[in-house]
């Protein structure tokens, strides 16, 4: 049985950094010895020009910055791994993000076609390199150690907003997986029952007895990596917000709009706001499943007020108010009623990101979104497929996307919006507000799979 050693682990896997930007460089291996000689320095902090890779995050003062790797099947390739083992792969990974596009609902306008450079070569990505701080002269710093070994094909920055707010407003980051042996101090209260290992890390128990996903060869050196979904999403704010207003709209002559929202609740939401704002709110709260303060719908359908109530400690039942079809449903079901009720648990991924933007040209802005589990077919794509896409966890929402996630298109979108004491009322045509600008299928690997690889010779 695998023993767990932290300091094998890449940090940002178990624990979020305290800093507050981030630079992704997208890298091309241009020299393989080089290349696997900077891997070797990383690894064990070798070298003044080397950045040193983060692991376990299990620090007492906080690190000037961090930096941390994740290689793409080509990359592995291209510093010479044996072919042999490079079969022992799932094909998820090998395929790369590009080539599983339809599976994750990257079509029309997210289609991998209209994706700008790098990520419009995959065969050239080979390694995302991603440093954190809260200065960008330690960015710039380790961007040109990095850009001394490898070409950088281009870079990705993205910083945390006022509130750890995105740039639709919610406030995010709040439910992430309590891993077994790990102690994360700020989610000390959280009562969310604990991840084994296996759900983000190679070779430990997944929540599926007796299970446990299968580790690329060598076994002992490639334990404890895990897989990456590394995605650029871009949010169309002005969209979003152009419906909230509409849909309030629409609601406010609607015949049950009491049992949606009480007559005199508006003043419980935001520190008091007229009836169509807060209409607008409660449209936004629902489709997400939280205020955009972080409030859970569930706990508090008629208020975004937090005192006494627990961001992250709540479950779903039959008759809960928040929607089945909401963005937190469908991602985290928790242990609420589902179809296959065998994976309520099963399908937690830990997520990490930043938001970008605005860029000072085309006014682009959104999400550098990292998505962290033990296999792609069992956790990100089966999120993005079966739940975000598709509604399969339940029969009310089969055949609907994600309101906020969802490949949406106004002629065919539609939500329900939960009534007290049942019921609904159905809302539709809305477009898609989130599409993907970019991304790269990666492995996250282990200390010792870094110095092996560091260590190839063909």
């Amino acid at each position: 049985m695998a023993v767990f050693d932290a300091e094998k682990v890449q940090g940002n896997i178990l624990r979020g950094y305290p800093l507050d930007r981030v630079r992704h460089m997208i890298l091309e291996v241009s020299d393989r010895r080089r290349a696997r000689e900077f891997l070797a320095a990383a690894a064990d902090g070798t070298g003044e020009e080397v950045p040193r890779i983060t692991r376990s995050a299990n620090w007492s003062e906080r690190p000037e910055f961090c930096f941390n790797i994740g290689i793409t099947f080509e990359g592995l390739r291209t510093l010479g791994l044996p072919s042999d083992q490079l079969k022992t792969f799932p094909t998820e990974y090998t395929e790369g993000m590009t080539r599983r596009a339809l599976k994750l609902g990257d079509f029309g306008e997210s289609a991998p076609e209209h994706w700008p450079a790098p990520f419009d070569r995959p065969d050239r990505i080979h390694i995302v390199a991603s440093a954190y701080a809260n200065a960008d002269h330690h960015l710039d710093d380790i961007e040109k150690k990095v850009a001394k070994v490898f070409t950088v094909l281009g870079t990705r920055d993205g910083r945390n907003l006022p509130d750890g707010k995105v740039f639709f407003g919610y406030r995010d980051g709040i439910s992430q997986p309590r891993l077994r042996h790990v102690f994360d101090p700020e989610h000390a209260g959280d009562h969310q029952i604990k991840d084994p290992l296996g759900t983000v890390l190679l070779g430990y128990q997944t929540q599926l007895e007796g299970i446990k996903f299968t580790i690329p060869t060598p076994e002992d050196v490639f334990r404890d990596s895990a897989f990456n979904a590394f995605r650029v999403l871009q949010q169309d704010t002005e969209a979003f917000e152009t419906y909230l207003t509409d849909a309030a709209h629409f609601l406010e002559s609607h015949r049950d709009v009491a049992r949606l929202l009480p007559e005199g609740a508006e003043q419980n939401i935001g520190g008091g706001m007229s009836r169509h704002d807060a209409l607008r709110e409660v449209v936004a709260a629902q489709m997400c499943g939280r205020w955009r303060n972080g409030t859970p719908y569930e706990a508090s359908p008629n208020s975004d007020v937090q005192d006494g109530i627990s961001l992250t400690n709540y479950d779903y039942s039959l008759s809960s108010r928040c929607p089945a079809g909401s963005h937190m449903r469908r991602a985290n079901p928790r242990g609420g009623p589902i179809v296959q009720r065998v994976a309520n648990y099963t399908r937690r991924m830990v997520r990490r990101g930043m938001s970008y933007g605005p860029d000072p040209e085309t006014g682009e802005h959104g999400l550098l979104g990292n998505f962290i589990g033990a296999n792609y077919g069992a956790q990100f794509e089966a999120v993005m497929c079966d739940w975000i896409n598709f509604g399969l966890q339940d029969p009310g929402i089969t055949g609907t996307n994600d309101p906020l996630l969802g490949a949406n298109v106004p002629e065919t979108s539609r939500f329900d919006l939960t009534l007290k004491g049942g019921g609904h009322i159905r809302l539709s045509g809305f477009p898609r507000f989130v599409k993907t600008r970019g991304g790269a299928y990666t492995l996250l690997p282990s200390l010792p799979a870094i110095r092996y690889l560091s260590q190839l010779t063909a």
